[in-house]
């Protein structure tokens, strides 16, 4: 007999672990140290109450938004994510395509194992370009232009990764990419670092080597004069730090602590979302990212001030299981959900949604 189809999020990960090799899915799923972060991220959108008020009329509800100049049908990206060839042959391509037809958009990541030009073809729907620094400017230069020459509509540029975290899954597992599998938005600069690193070194060498830790709020705005794109600055968690990403020239901001896998015990996300959003006072979007599973999740984050979350595990377990026909049941689920808590919480759009629906 046939598996039922996953009905939540939940399950499509226990799918996708069936599907992937243990070092794959540990890859995807893992978090740094002690993975404490990893966890708060779930356990404090937990934590959060709804408070539904009744008798509001909501029988139509809506959950498109606008955002920086796209209008969307749900307040949910797909985060930049690596390697999603790691769960599905069609990678990237696959998760911009289910994204599109879910009326959303996609970030994608300058470690993607399918180039930047490949995604845009593949995309139906807005395409976003996450960015690294690179030590090599004219490297991140070239990128830039390539992320704009490909139609992207904005940059999202993390800050959190000046070294990488101390993955120990990864490290007790030899993580290292199969072959077929490289950094393919780097290929066409030439060296063997920038395509793969070999067997006997670490991702955590790699990045150490290739990345620029020197980055200073002053980069911000070197980004900004080689590019008219807005940039996102994606790896806010305090107040201070979003004021100065608007002082220096940012858009908005990303509420990200980078799915748990940098900084453990940093503050889980949902809990430093406020203050981030009292810093901004409604002068760029503010996003958040980190745990996102559920529609009910999404309500919270929207309650709590954020224009729109993105999600990432979420996407790839979707991506794993079933390519493009699991990124996009995920972003439906994900959709019908925060339908259903919007309907039951008496918000008939998104802008009705404010922090008096939630006990935070």
């Amino acid at each position: 007999m046939a598996k039922p189809l996953p009905v939540n999020v939940s399950e499509f990960e226990s799918l996708a672990r069936e599907r992937m090799t243990s070092t794959a899915y540990d890859y995807y799923a893992g978090g740094a140290e002690d993975e404490v972060t990893l966890a708060a991220n779930r356990e404090s959108l937990r934590r959060i109450a709804i408070r539904p008020r009744v008798l509001t009329g909501a029988e139509d509800v809506s959950t498109r938004i606008d955002l920086l100049g796209m209008s969307l049908s749900l307040p949910v990206g797909l985060a930049p994510t690596a390697f999603n060839k790691l769960g599905h042959c069609d990678g990237e391509s696959a998760a911009a395509r289910a994204a599109g037809a879910a009326g959303t958009f996609m970030c994608c990541s300058t470690v993607s194992s399918t180039p930047l030009e490949d995604v845009a073809a593949a995309a139906t729907g807005p395409l976003w370009f996450q960015l690294y620094v690179y030590r090599d400017r004219h490297v991140t230069r070239d990128l830039v232009q390539r992320a704009e020459a490909a139609g992207c509509r904005a940059l999202v540029l993390t800050v959190d990764t000046p070294r990488l975290g101390r993955r120990e899954r990864d490290m007790r597992g030899g993580f290292t990419l199969p072959d077929g599998i490289t950094i393919a938005n780097l290929e066409r600069y030439g060296t063997p670092d920038n395509l793969r690193w070999a067997g006997s070194s670490s991702f955590t060498d790699y990045v150490h080597r290739l990345m620029d830790a020197s980055l200073t709020w002053e980069s911000v705005e070197w980004l900004r004069s080689v590019t008219s794109l807005p940039i996102l600055i994606k790896g806010i968690l305090t107040g201070e730090d979003a004021a100065l990403a608007l002082a220096h020239g940012a858009a908005g901001v990303v509420v990200s602590n980078h799915g748990g896998r940098q900084l453990d015990t940093a503050i889980a996300t949902i809990d430093a979302l406020s203050e981030v959003v009292r810093a901004v006072a409604g002068r760029g979007p503010v996003l958040m990212d980190g745990g996102i599973r559920r529609g009910t999740d999404v309500f919270k984050a929207l309650a709590l001030g954020a224009q729109a979350v993105l999600v990432g595990r979420a996407y790839l377990w979707g991506l794993a299981a079933d390519g493009e026909a699991g990124v996009a049941r995920v972003l439906d689920m994900l959709q019908k959900e925060l339908e259903l808590t919007m309907a039951l919480a008496g918000c008939p759009n998104v802008a009705a949604i404010t922090p008096a629906h939630v006990t935070a």
